[in-house]
């Protein structure tokens, strides 16, 4: 693997609409070693979407036109992983795992707790068991977590924190296992480079928000600790459109 890579994250709201769009503009445009994608809404065969010089990964739900996820790729894996081996959270297409010499890539795409918050108490199960899952593997080699985190951790990373305390991914139970998650050995790649910034990653259809950047960022990159050292860009590409998401960016160097 070179010293340098870039990897980019994008939460498409369907993969076909976005193709319709500009999709393929953009990922010729932001020229990723990884390219990882989140919510797909799509099952296999039912686009044939491919890149000279990358390899594709694909997860699909077993539900039609929901969730999934899929990673782009110029080098060649030494393993690919779907899921997290926990059965009640691997029917819905939401994690791929690229063993890396250097380290394990991890797609996710967290599921949302839905108004009135009516599956954060499944949600909580998921965070529970998926921070297992990449505590073990943070065990072995360095981890990047990259994908739709559906949580918003700290006040900063929205525009209207106070009307928002109570709904998905800005609940307290959310914002905690996100800090659950930090406390485990895994560091924000962009707040962390950006302590007092605030830029977003998603948009509600609603209400012109985007026009008026009522957005939130739920969108992330993060690293185990030991690859902390390696990161020397971060980037949020609001002005991207074509989803509700803007693509967030990693570049990791000198390994």
């Amino acid at each position: 693997m070179d010293a340098g890579i870039k990897l980019i994250s994008w939460n498409v709201n369907g993969l076909r609409a976005c193709v319709g769009k500009n999709f393929r503009e953009v990922f010729r445009d932001l020229d990723a070693d990884f390219f990882c994608i989140q919510e797909t809404k799509m099952q296999e065969g039912q686009l044939d979407l491919a890149f000279p010089g990358y390899d594709s990964y694909w997860n699909y739900a077993d539900k039609k036109g929901y969730s999934g996820t899929a990673i782009y790729t110029r080098h060649t894996p030494l393993s690919v992983t779907y899921g997290i081996g926990v059965d009640e959270h691997d029917h819905e297409g939401r994690v791929i795992t690229l063993e890396m010499p250097a380290f394990y890539l991890v797609c996710v795409y967290v599921p949302n707790s839905q108004d009135g918050l009516r599956r954060l108490d499944y949600r909580m199960r998921w965070e529970a068991d998926f921070r297992a899952y990449l505590s073990a593997l943070a065990r072995v080699k360095g981890v990047v977590v990259c994908g739709d985190l559906n949580v918003a951790h700290e006040e900063i990373d929205l525009k209207n924190p106070s009307t928002n305390h109570f709904n998905a991914g800005f609940s307290d139970q959310e914002r905690g296992c996100f800090s659950d998650l930090l406390a485990a050995g895994f560091h924000d790649t962009w707040r962390e480079a950006h302590p007092g910034e605030q830029k977003y990653s998603w948009w509600s259809y609603r209400g012109r928000a985007r026009e008026n950047n009522a957005g939130w960022r739920i969108d992330y990159f993060l690293v185990s600790d030991s690859l902390r050292k390696h990161v020397t860009h971060t980037d949020i590409h609001a002005d991207i459109t074509g989803s509700d998401h803007c693509p967030v960016e990693l570049v990791m160097e000198d390994f």
